[in-house]
């Protein structure tokens, strides 16, 4: 199994600070164990208090609320590590006591669900904590282990198995088929099942069925609501809860000038290709698919989010279209400056900017992503 250096890794080191709190956050099995792990070789095991919430046992030794037993579980330490840190009850208020009143103590604490752990430790720990995302692999990841052919070889597999850590030891298609049906049944709608008021699973992943095949579209949560008999309200908390368990997540409209700009409806992307292909069962070859445009454009997507969080580019996402058809696919917002993009796989011709789009916003810029520029863009 090939190691990948994860990008977080700087951003990691600059915000584990004393007597503050860092949460690392995302979906299960993209790395954050292996992560951590890799970073505490850097200190002696005597300077580590490690828990796993999930083991009762190690969550039995912080219950108690107590500045004296803080003091002995942490005597000499300089680190204290906790791993789904969401399932300890209390745990925000557990981690404020503690940097509060141990003098020097860097916590690590890592989960699996947005939801849970800022529900949990959100609110006490106002700031004293700061929270980083871990996404799967990128290619601002892959970049650091192989070269420009290497990657141009590789990337019909990433269209369509996405970038989970595990899948690189294993050489067969059907083996990695098989490892992403087994992630997305065992571990991702595992933790969103978790979560009080989801009882219908095969709602649920009706509900990720019909997203997936909706890709780079407006989603109206009226017609999905009436496509699986339920309510708007039910379909929009399902898929608030799918974007904070890392499955999916919302593009808004772009909206300044024009009346007739479209709002009103989002657009949801997958985090990764190979969840979104597991949910539709195909992995079949791009030569032998309908839906490279929506693959290439999910790809994107996703793999600019990453970008955005590693390098720290505070902008806002979002498409543009209005309602006589004009769209772009990608709108960024960083202050007073606007970039906008298509995707384009194939470029036969060097697409324009829509008109209605160049006279709104004549200050803002114009590419085109494809398949012969796109790694600059997603930081290859």
């Amino acid at each position: 199994m090939v190691i990948y250096p994860r990008s977080i890794q700087s951003i990691f080191e600059k915000n584990l600070r004393p007597n503050k709190v860092l949460m690392l956050i995302g979906p299960r099995r993209v790395g954050k164990t292996t992560f951590i792990r890799n970073y505490l070789k850097a200190f002696k095991a005597e300077e580590i208090l490690k828990l796993n919430g999930e083991d009762v046992l190690d969550a039995a030794l912080i219950q108690e609320r107590s500045v004296a037993n803080y003091s002995r579980l942490l005597e000499g330490k300089k680190l204290l590590v906790i791993d789904e840190a969401q399932h300890i009850p209390n745990i925000g208020m557990i981690l404020k006591l503690i940097v509060d009143t141990i003098e020097g103590i860097r916590v690590i604490a890592s989960g699996s669900s947005a939801f849970d752990l800022h529900q949990q430790a959100g609110e006490p720990l106002v700031g004293r904590m700061s929270t980083l995302n871990l996404f799967p692999l990128g290619q601002l990841e892959f970049s650091k282990v192989e070269d420009f052919k290497t990657t141009q070889e590789n990337r019909e597999e990433r269209l369509i198995f996405g970038g989970y850590p595990e899948l690189s030891q294993y050489s067969e298609w059907k083996d990695k088929e098989a490892y992403l049906y087994q992630l997305m049944n065992d571990y991702l709608l595992k933790d969103i099942l978790k979560v009080d008021g989801v009882r219908n699973s095969h709602k649920l992943y009706s509900l990720l069925r019909l997203i997936a095949f909706q890709i780079g579209k407006e989603v109206s949560l009226e017609e999905l609501g009436r496509q699986l008999g339920m309510s708007k309200n039910t379909v929009e908390r399902y898929l608030d809860m799918l974007s904070k368990v890392f499955v999916v997540y919302r593009i808004s409209g772009f909206n300044r000038n024009l009346r007739k700009e479209i709002v009103k409806n989002n657009r949801w992307y997958f985090y990764d290709n190979g969840v979104r292909n597991a949910l539709i069962q195909n992995f079949n070859k791009l030569n032998l698919r309908a839906d490279v445009g929506e693959l290439w454009e999910n790809y994107l997507a996703a793999e600019r989010i990453k970008f955005q969080n590693y390098t720290q580019l505070h902008c806002t996402n979002y498409f543009w279209r209005t309602y006589d058809q004009q769209e772009l696919d990608w709108v960024e917002t960083e202050g007073d400056t606007i970039r906008s993009y298509e995707f384009k796989y194939n470029l036969n011709k060097s697409p324009k900017a829509p008109i209605g789009w160049k006279n709104a916003y004549p200050e803002a810029s114009f590419d085109v992503i494809h398949s012969g520029n796109y790694l600059e863009w997603i930081g290859g």
